[in-house]
């Protein structure tokens, strides 16, 4: 059961109007904008709660808000009081990292860091006190649906904390060890003695069959340390025959699903009894709180017959709660743009969609400027690919940079060294206005809009909003102002923010954005032109959007339907008319975009 007591204040504390909610229901998953943010990291509301009631130092707590793999103070508190900022930005659905207990800190000694990023789960059922309540997550849903904004919940099945430890394997840092080579029949390896035995092996999902896997030492020897016994919730978490057990991922081949990712206890996903936990403990989350999707960690490290039973679980909970559009994305990470590696799990394990990071390879290279437009014709190609084709990939979030990747300011600026700072400006704004225009759903990861650019990856690619104390973050050079990070960074009159908040406007008042079919009509293998039409899925309009990649301005005349004569400029100077029937002429700026609709 999912515990949560309500503050006086949050009890007392009015709500605005309810939105409709059964409009809001009714949205499918390709009309909305998700702002992506970790909660550590974008309002402090609540001092009170930056230890998370621990005492002691940072090793103790995790909290130390001048080291940027620690605690900084942001919570739950903090992005209520903020809703509005997001809100004003356009974002219709909030995504965030993680809230659940973490284990505070973690790590080799002289390199520890906190579970600050909400990745390190010990308990599934309550909100990591760092962050809050559950009490405050539900004033927090509650207080985004009443404004018709949907939550999206960060969610994670793969692993655990680091608690369990290996007797044995340290020397070789707990290299993997393989199924051929340290089978569930012998423990410690082929020369060890018989265990398990009738154990069928782990592709044989019956209860009965996985009862008679009893000893988990097959490959390593589990151990958990006596404090931790306990740790886990709910309590079937803390036996070590739940676990793979095998030593760290090399990421490659078997590794990739049995492996421990860094460390973190590696659960046997295989196992039905590990399936129906957290069938129940992610199902809770929905039948309490309505929240409206989930974004799948480390979903290509689980094997795909647990999503196979997941998903349709999830949907069908959601559903029972008045939830027709639930929203389930997974993370398949590849570095590339390549649309069938991230489809294959649309159909070997059924996920309705996944994080497009062929999307983000995309824009990255054009809009840097390192490779052609055909990169998006690529893109659009393999469209067909995901299970129920173009119309699927319209689900699939898009985005510019992430938490872990680093952001996408950072790319452009690495490939485009010489650059002003206006230049810089233009290049960035202009990879988001293909995010909010192009097929998919935008995913906009926080601080972006204010022009957050990052040092690197991981842990320098995730900056406050509120006033940071990390000099690697408050020596950048943010882009489209003179503000650093060392202040808060909430200005809706930054360049960025208004950018954004215009298009998505734009977006959220043009179907053929949200939900029209994409025709690619230009394309080349160097920087400069793509052009492409969507169309409206009610009446066909058309709709052209094209966009410069190249530091010159460009002429061009692209074909278009027919029945397309006369436009209305929705961004940037658009001709009025076609140049004839079935084409149009125009000019873009450096860096500029279009978009222009037909006249019905």
């Amino acid at each position: 059961m999912i515990r949560y007591f309500a503050p006086l204040a949050l009890l007392l504390a009015p709500l605005p109007a309810l939105a409709d909610e059964a409009a809001v229901r009714a949205r499918p998953a390709s009309d909305e904008v998700i702002y992506f943010v970790l909660p550590d990291r974008f309002e402090n509301g609540d001092a009170a709660n930056d230890k998370g009631g621990l005492k002691g130092d940072r090793l103790k707590t995790g909290y130390d808000p001048t080291a940027k793999g620690f605690y900084h103070g942001g919570d739950l508190a903090g992005l209520t009081r903020r809703l509005d900022y997001i809100q004003g930005l356009g974002a219709t659905a909030i995504w965030f990292a993680p809230v659940f207990k973490n284990k505070p800190v973690q790590g080799p000694k002289g390199d520890e860091s906190a579970g600050y990023h909400g990745y390190w789960v010990t308990d599934f059922t309550r909100v990591d006190p760092h962050f809050g309540s559950n009490a405050e997550f539900k004033a927090f849903v509650d207080a985004a649906h009443a404004r018709g904004m949907k939550v999206y919940m960060d969610i994670i099945t793969n692993h655990t904390a680091d608690v369990i430890r290996y007797r044995e394997g340290e020397a070789e840092a707990f290299r993997y060890r393989s199924l051929a080579d340290y089978p569930f029949s012998r423990r410690g390896g082929l020369s060890g003695p018989a265990i398990n035995p009738g154990f069928a092996g782990d592709h044989v999902a019956a209860p009965e069959n996985w009862a008679k896997l009893t000893d988990p030492a097959f490959a390593y020897t589990p151990v958990v340390p006596q404090d931790e016994a306990a740790v886990k919730v709910p309590a079937w978490l803390n036996d070590p025959t739940y676990y793979h057990n095998r030593g760290n991922s090399d990421w490659v081949g078997e590794s990739a699903l049995y492996g421990d990712f860094s460390g973190l206890d590696d659960l046997a996903t295989e196992n039905p009894r590990v399936v129906a936990g957290f069938i129940e403990i992610y199902g809770r989350w929905i039948d309490e709180f309505g929240i409206d999707g989930f974004r799948i960690d480390t979903a290509k490290h689980v094997n795909p017959e647990f999503w196979q039973a997941f998903v349709p679980a999830m949907q069908a909970r959601a559903a029972a709660r008045g939830i027709p559009n639930f929203h389930i994305f997974g993370e398949v990470y590849i570095d590339g743009v390549d649309p069938g590696s991230l489809a294959a799990y649309t159909h070997t394990a059924d996920l309705p969609a996944v994080l497009d990071f062929s999307f983000a390879r995309a824009a990255i290279d054009t809009i840097s400027g390192t490779k052609g437009t055909d990169q998006f014709a690529r893109l659009f190609d393999g469209d067909v690919l995901y299970k129920g084709g173009a119309d699927a990939a319209l689900q699939l979030p898009t985005f510019l940079g992430n938490h872990d990747m680093g952001r996408f300011a950072m790319f452009v600026k690495a490939a485009n060294p010489g650059a002003s700072d206006a230049e810089l400006l233009q290049r960035v704004m202009l990879g988001h206005t293909l995010m909010l225009t192009l097929r998919g759903v935008p995913t906009i990861y926080y601080g972006d809009e204010q022009g957050f650019i990052s040092d690197g990856n991981d842990q320098l690619a995730r900056e406050n909003m509120f006033a940071s104390k990390v000099a690697v973050y408050n020596d950048n050079d943010l882009i489209g102002t003179d503000a650093t990070t060392a202040t808060a960074n909430f200005d809706t009159a930054h360049p960025l923010y208004r950018h954004i908040a215009a298009l998505a406007d734009i977006r959220r008042r043009t179907p053929a954005l949200m939900r029209g079919a994409t025709k690619l009509r230009a394309f080349s293998d160097k920087p400069g032109l793509l052009a492409v039409s969507r169309f409206d899925p009610a009446s066909g309009r058309e709709v052209v959007l094209a966009y410069n990649m190249s530091a010159t301005q460009l002429s061009a005349t692209i074909a278009i339907d027919m029945k397309s004569t006369v436009f209305t400029a929705l961004h940037g100077d658009c001709p009025a008319t076609a140049a004839a029937p079935g084409s149009l002429s125009f000019s873009l700026p450096p860096f500029g975009a279009i978009i222009c609709q037909a006249s019905e």
